[in-house]
């Protein structure tokens, strides 16, 4: 008897997913535009995304200029960045807050298209363009909606943006150093200071600068190794001027006993 009443469960579901695929079959080929809009909604609200993306991409000509087309553009956008999509979402949301600019959901739309060019980001050792292209997007939206619901989430997405770009700036000084190309890696840091004073990374910014200046004093002609000693020793002072208590102590104190010795040498 149970076995019996697993089979006939087994039937019916087996039914059921033969008759919505049949069901969405049917509406991918079907001429009628509201068989296809429907389906696509009920399949949107089911969270079945590709499914509906594919009823919507049918559908959105058909509805450009209508009123229900401001619906479907920005569930369609919608479902993009659920599926995780985020390269079209973000041109979908772009495209509706540019078409419904009086929409209740302009707003949303113009927030989800930035974060979607905020997930498309990359690890900060690769090209950042889509980073840049993101912050762009986000100050734009801070920009133009100050009162906004989404501002908090906003402003900790530039942040965080901000702080992978300032790893890939100290990423590239800490390189020229480890290359032996000195002179690159403290202009790199000085660039690094000014255009990110308030870093959480300024600290070993510092610290890499006093690092291949004194690298680049001892490795200069003699006739250079003087001044670049002096300028390897303001390094060391704006480091324990910003950070007394600096982390890098014990390195950063060798560097200064090596210095003094080599300038004692000189003297």
């Amino acid at each position: 008897m149970f076995k019996n009443m697993k089979y006939v469960g087994y039937l019916v579901i087996v039914f059921i997913v033969a008759t919505s695929c049949s069901s969405y079959q049917k509406a991918l080929k079907s001429e009628d535009v509201k068989v296809k809009y429907d389906l696509a909604e009920s399949l949107y609200k089911e969270g079945k995304y590709p499914k509906a993306n594919r009823l919507f991409e049918q559908i959105l000509p058909k509805y450009a200029g209508k009123p229900q087309g401001e619906r479907v553009v920005f569930m369609y956008a919608d479902a993009l960045y659920k599926d995780e999509d985020y390269y079209t979402a973000a041109y979908q949301f772009e495209r509706f807050s540019t078409s419904y600019p009086n929409s209740q959901k302009s707003e949303e739309a113009a927030f989800y298209s930035a974060k979607s060019s905020y997930m498309l980001s990359p690890v900060f050792s690769i090209d950042q363009a889509d980073t840049y292209s993101a912050l762009n997007k986000l100050q734009g939206f801070i920009n133009n909606y100050p009162q906004s619901e989404f501002l908090s989430e906003a402003n900790e997405m530039v942040q965080k943006l901000t702080s992978k770009l300032e790893k890939k700036e100290l990423e590239i000084a800490k390189n020229y150093s480890k290359t032996y190309y000195y002179k690159s890696s403290i202009k790199s840091i000085d660039n690094f200071l000014l255009d990110y004073p308030g870093s959480s990374y300024k600290e070993e910014a510092l610290f890499v600068k006093l690092d291949a200046s004194y690298k680049l004093a001892i490795n200069s002609y003699e006739y250079l190794i003087k001044d670049r000693l002096l300028e390897a020793q303001e390094a060391y002072d704006d480091l324990l001027k910003y950070f007394p208590n600096t982390t890098f102590a014990d390195q950063a104190s060798k560097i200064q006993e090596d210095i003094k010795e080599e300038l004692s040498k000189r003297s």
